[in-house]
């Protein structure tokens, strides 16, 4: 996540297994553009050296709260100053038990007791441990003094257990800051965005679809949901991960993906349709495979229902958003698509440049004119049309200028 200003993160390790996934999750960090201090406790350093956290961060690592390397004489005091979060992964049930009680016997509990910036937990132990009514306690009493309690997940444990305890994979502790640092300009607004390609059955075996491969859908999905959102993702066939936080419903037709999207429209204040839904599907289809022979074979094929127009046409419809993936002629194509289906925005792209890779370049219309965006990554296109979507609609309804 590349910031404008870059963010900065004290990671906080105590003692437990889970500590070697801290490694991972400083390296998502600074690859990300974050600025990270590492923080150990004497357990922590048991499992994992301060030599790795060095390395990756490219920060000295703190252990000790008399570290003479701080000019003062008061890490516990300087790293919070210059903390943006204070990140403790893994947070072993002893570290939960001093800061729900506020006791500051080392560095790192020491650190959490004198911040002035906000502290997340992400707990990994023993099931048992987890399920303590002790834990549970510490757990409920954290929760109320305003710290972020991400997990635990549920699953194989290094004891041989199976249950509650582990630590959440570094993947989705990123991604639950990536979402606390984003502006929350959408919160509490019900959106749906759709996303990747349709398959349309001509036989059991063969169908027509299109080369989508829903990654920018799944991208504005995701900034959606770190603008603060409740975001539904109906989503064609992909491999994706579904992003944190966001319900999804997976479909196969345009058919499919059209009913889908009556059904969860209730309530819905934007619509986003990024899908690359197919405009025909076969008139029949085969109940057996087509056998194939020498014959030319001739499939008729029928329009599909247009999605994004039929919801800018209810009677009170949600802010309706439309992209264009285009060949050639992107702008005028693009415009004149908006304004047939009289839509305030579509965000415009050559399918060349888009489709199947990890960068985009979108430009996004409306009725203001045209805002080309920068080249870049497909989370960063999808933040800037979140953030020009809560724009428009802080300005007002938005209407076409006929």
């Amino acid at each position: 996540m590349t910031q404008a200003t870059p963010k900065r993160i004290l990671l906080g390790i105590t003692g437990g297994i889970a500590a070697y996934k801290a490694a991972e999750l400083t390296r998502l960090f600074v690859k990300a553009g974050i600025d990270v201090n590492v923080a150990m406790t004497e357990a922590a350093t048991r499992f994992i050296t301060p030599v790795t956290f060095q390395a990756l961060s490219g920060h000295p690592v703190f252990t000790d709260q008399w570290d003479h390397r701080v000019d003062n004489n008061m890490a516990h005091i300087d790293l919070t100053r210059k903390a943006d979060l204070v990140l403790i992964a893994p947070a072993s049930a002893d570290f939960l038990a001093k800061l729900s009680h506020g006791l500051a016997n080392d560095l790192l509990s020491t650190l959490c007791l004198a911040r002035d910036c906000p502290l997340m937990v992400a707990p990994a132990m023993n099931l048992q441990m987890w399920e303590n009514p002790a834990t549970q306690r510490n757990v409920a009493q954290l929760r109320s003094d305003d710290v972020h309690v991400l997990g635990p997940a549920s699953g194989d444990q290094a004891c041989g257990e199976v249950g509650d305890g582990r630590m959440l994979e570094p993947e989705i502790l990123f991604d639950a800051v990536q979402v606390f640092f984003q502006p929350k300009s959408l919160a509490g607004k019900k959106i749906i965005v759709t996303a990747g390609p349709t398959f349309e059955p001509i036989d059991t075996v063969r169908g027509i679809t299109n080369s989508s491969s829903g990654k920018m859908g799944y991208a504005v999905a995701k900034a959606a949901i770190e603008a603060g959102a409740e975001v539904t993702l109906i989503s064609g066939p992909t491999s994706l991960p579904t992003p944190t936080g966001v319900k999804r419903i997976d479909v196969t037709s345009a058919a499919q993906m059209f009913s889908a999207v009556k059904q969860s429209l209730p309530g819905t204040e934007i619509f986003i349709g990024v899908a690359a839904v197919a405009d025909y599907t076969p008139a029949q289809f085969s109940n057996t495979k087509i056998k194939k022979n020498d014959a030319s074979l001739t499939i008729e094929l029928t329009p599909t229902v247009d999605i994004l127009a039929h919801v800018a046409a209810l009677p009170n419809p949600p802010f309706c958003v439309g992209f264009a993936a285009e060949s050639e002629n992107l702008l005028e194509y693009a415009e004149a698509k908006r304004k047939k289906k009289n839509i305030p925005l579509i965000a415009a792209n050559l399918v060349q440049n888009a489709m199947g890779f990890d960068e985009n370049q979108l430009t996004l219309i409306d009725n203001a004119g045209r805002h080309p965006l920068p080249r870049g990554s497909k989370i960063l296109q999808a933040r800037a049309l979140i953030n020009h979507i809560a724009k428009l609609l802080a300005n007002g309804p938005a209407k076409l200028a006929k």
